[in-house]
């Protein structure tokens, strides 16, 4: 595992609509009560303009994947978030204007095989489904916003990484003056059947009278595995997990990755052994060890492409702001009304002359 922490070519805040499938489902759609009020243009440029009720659907869907990590916009940031989101709607529109048809074609094959990864993981079709309709977004308007989020990132990264050329002692010295990037920690291969005890719409715990039919069915699947059916069979049948279920439950993974429980059991067993269940946030775990790896170091061959990436990402993450700058200076961009923390409809009364 090389552990370079590679750096964004585009900044969160500038990438925040290419979020996550799982952050565009959970998001909230634009409050409708806005349509009834006022929805004042907020920027112009040439070609195009952005209205208020865009800044709010960003500012939501922004907001969202923080909530999805953890975390949240603190109160005193909220005015600056809002300015930046707008910036990235403003540059967003000029880029679409320089798409070709080619840019777009290969946007949208990659979002039609970002959608079925997304599909194909989820719990069931009609979880997916539920999850698209809960959104208050058909699946087209999800699709379109991604197809052209698609086309911007893929413009500003060929554009702004177009010329930079990283030689090959830069790959090396980069390679010898970070040794610890480069270590591979102790491992271990384990394969695992997850049968969940979450509601797959609501992803809320189920009551206890069928938690105890799951356990009964993972205690059922640890009867047969152990007594020779295949366990990557078995998995691709039962399994719950969406992330491994296609290859037979199948993880490798290092201490500090998994949910503590599973990390333990699989770090205790023995190569080949069965665990009985062992309960997670996420339900029952039926645990097969295949393989412990040792600590290793990647070698420079190896880890020269992604080293190679990194630098010359890191480089175009310097010329980023001198090329939005442009951008928008080419595009005429003017600034119309503030972008605040007030929905679309909403006022600020102005202060009385003294």
């Amino acid at each position: 595992m090389i552990r370079i922490s590679k750096l964004p070519v585009l900044p969160a805040l500038l990438a925040c609509a290419l979020l996550p499938f799982s952050t565009i489902l959970s998001a909230r759609a634009p409050d409708s009560a806005s349509a009834l009020f006022s929805d004042p243009v907020v920027a112009t440029g040439k070609g195009f303009q952005v209205k208020r009720s865009e800044v709010d659907d960003a500012f939501i869907n922004y907001n969202a994947s923080l909530v999805a990590s953890g975390r949240s916009i603190p109160e005193t940031q909220r005015a600056e978030v809002r300015s930046k989101l707008l910036d990235h709607l403003i540059i967003n529109q000029i880029l679409l204007q320089k798409a070709t048809d080619s840019d777009k074609a290969l946007a949208k094959q990659k979002t039609a095989e970002y959608i079925n990864k997304a599909r194909t993981n989820a719990t069931s079709p009609e979880a997916f489904d539920e999850q698209i309709k809960s959104t208050g977004k058909t699946l087209a308007q999800v699709t379109a916003k991604l197809e052209q989020d698609m086309v911007c990132r893929d413009i500003i990264q060929h554009e702004i990484t177009n010329g930079i050329f990283i030689s090959d002692d830069e790959v090396k010295k980069f390679y010898n003056d970070n040794p610890d990037k480069f270590k591979i920690p102790e491992q271990v291969r384990a394969a695992h059947i997850l049968i969940s005890t979450l509601d797959p719409v609501t992803h809320q715990p189920i009551p206890p009278d069928q938690k105890k039919e799951k356990l009964k069915l993972a205690n059922e699947l640890k009867t047969r595995a152990d007594k020779g059916e295949d366990f990557a069979a078995l998995a691709k049948q039962y399994s719950d997990d969406p992330g491994s279920k296609s290859k037979g439950g199948e993880y490798t993974f290092p201490k500090g990755k998994m949910v503590p429980e599973f990390e333990a059991a699989a770090f205790s067993m023995k190569t080949n052994q069965i665990s009985d269940p062992v309960e997670t946030q996420f339900g029952y775990h039926v645990i097969k060890l295949l393989e412990k790896l040792p600590g290793s170091t990647v070698d420079f061959a190896k880890a020269a492409p992604d080293i190679h990436d990194f630098l010359v990402e890191r480089e175009a993450e310097k010329k980023l702001p001198d090329y939005l700058e442009k951008l928008k200076a080419g595009a005429d961009v003017k600034l119309l009304a503030q972008t605040d923390d007030k929905p679309a409809g909403t006022t600020t009364p102005t202060p009385a002359k003294p």
